[in-house]
């Protein structure tokens, strides 16, 4: 049987704002603020949950399967920005992380609430992606109850699937579902209801950490430097050069010309400039080290040598 609206702590009232209405603008910008405090701290007490989803989205990945993140409203917008994200910042295929929403990409900008009671039409969604048992497919619902979700959770987890749910209220129903269950628990909202607030806000901070901390695993990241930008404007071009010259320690004008030497590849400039070789020897080592870039700079003559 589906919770009510009474039975879900994302839709209960907030004691601290129930007068916010009769504050000065300040006040409700610091009740609002205040509020806003709660949610990073929920969402480290998910942190071990956080932990597992990265490693079995990471494990999917390297083994040719994706990441779908399924919602519906704001939910579902968090997941579809999420994985937009992903390209432009890791040079990454867009089949690699997609997003689905209830009522498709119009309902990303254009309020669709109808759609989002229909389960047949989640798993019906989760068809037309061609889901397989290869995927990760991450349900994210403030109330943990949304049928479209329901419904692609449920199918992924038909076909073998590895289904995480991401919600903002304890024992849900997506919670049953899912191999691994992330519920940070930010309590009521500022307005009552409006879970585009806090619930929001922490399903963003969620997603940004699985997102991210797969493509570390999956050595997209050197340091802390985003090795796989995609340089395909002026400020991203420029970020290539910056990147190299933090990596190196070298100036604007080589890491300039080094990029050019690797045709626009950070990672083959960095093996370039710090193993002082060409272009070609340098992809040689990237290659017999899967193309991870650290692993990659402790190739020596041909073998691998073990970091300092």
């Amino acid at each position: 049987m589906d919770l009510l609206l009474d039975d879900l702590l994302t839709e209960e009232r907030n004691p601290t704002s129930m007068d916010i209405d009769l504050l000065s603008t300040e006040g409700i910008l610091r009740i609002i603020n205040q509020e806003d405090q709660k949610v990073p701290l929920a969402v480290a007490q998910e942190i071990p949950q956080i932990a597992k989803a990265v490693e079995l989205v990471a494990e999917a990945l390297r083994n040719g399967g994706r990441l779908i993140y399924v919602g519906a409203g704001t939910s579902g917008r968090l997941g579809v920005l999420d994985a937009s994200e992903c390209p432009p910042t890791y040079n990454v295929s867009p089949e690699l992380v997609q997003g689905v929403m209830a009522g498709g990409l119009k309902a990303a900008y254009q309020s669709i609430e109808a759609i989002e009671d229909d389960e047949i039409a989640g798993a019906t969604a989760m068809k037309r992606k061609k889901l397989s048992r290869k995927d990760v497919l991450a349900g994210i619902a403030a109330s943990g109850r949304t049928p479209f979700t329901i419904g692609a959770m449920k199918y992924g987890r038909s076909i073998g699937a590895k289904v995480l749910s991401i919600t903002c209220n304890p024992n849900s129903k997506m919670a049953e579902i899912a191999d691994v269950s992330i519920a940070p628990i930010v309590g009521p909202e500022v307005i009552t209801g409006s879970t585009r607030m806090k619930s929001g806000t922490a399903q963003k901070l969620v997603l940004n950490m699985i997102s991210t901390s797969t493509m570390i695993r999956l050595g997209f990241v050197y340091s802390n430097l985003m090795i796989h930008v995609q340089m395909k404007n002026a400020k991203l071009r420029e970020r290539g050069r910056r990147i190299i010259m933090a990596a190196c320690g070298v100036d604007y004008e080589t890491a300039d010309q080094t990029l050019r030497k690797a045709k626009g590849n950070i990672k083959l400039a960095i093996v370039m400039l710090q193993h002082g070789v060409s272009r070609e020897i340098a992809l040689g080592r990237l290659k017999k080290a899967h193309m991870n870039l650290r692993e990659a700079l402790h190739w020596q003559s041909g073998r691998r040598e073990n970091p300092a």
